[in-house]
C-alpha cells in the first residue's frame, strides 16, 4: 500500500465517523447500545470534530512529497491510532459496548499496523 492511499482511507473514514458524531451522536451510540447523557452527547461532539480535523489534516497530507511534516503527521497517526487502539480494545473487554465495539477496535489496530509500517519499516516513502 502506498501512503497516499493510507492518508486517503484515514481521511475517509474519519470524516464518515467524525460527520455521525458531529451531527447525530445519540443514534451513532445507540449501534453500539450505549446511550449518552448530555455531557456526553457534547464529548462525542467534540471527538467528531477531532476527527473532522484529522480527516482535512491526512486528506491534504495525501500527496505531499517526503518531508518532517509528513514524517511528524505519520508518527502523529500513529500514536493516535495505537492509543485508540487501546482504548478501544479495554472498553470491549470491560464491556462497555456491545460486539459492535469490537469494529472500533479492528479499525484502530489496522490503522496503527499500517501508520506503524510507515513509521518505523518503510520510514522514506513517496
Amino acid at each position: 500500500m502506498k501512503l497516499s492511499t493510507l492518508f486517503t482511507f484515514n481521511a475517509i473514514v474519519s470524516l464518515l465517523f467524525g460527520l455521525t458524531f458531529i451531527l447525530v451522536p445519540e443514534t451513532a451510540m445507540s449501534f453500539y447500545g450505549a446511550t449518552l447523557s448530555p455531557g456526553e452527547v457534547l464529548i462525542a461532539r467534540l471527538f467528531g470534530g477531532t476527527l473532522l480535523g484529522i480527516s482535512v489534516l491526512t486528506w491534504s497530507a495525501r500527496n505531499a512529497g517526503d518531508s518532517d511534516a509528513r514524517k511528524a503527521i505519520i508518527l502523529s497517526r500513529f500514536v493516535c491510532e495505537t492509543l485508540g487502539f487501546i482504548a478501544a480494545l479495554i472498553g470491549q473487554l470491560a464491556g462497555a459496548v456491545n460486539a459492535l465495539g469490537w469494529s472500533t477496535v479492528a479499525i484502530y489496530f489496522v490503522f496503527a499496523l499500517a501508520f506503524g509500517y510507515f513509521q518505523f519499516m518503510k520510514p522514506s516513502t513517496s
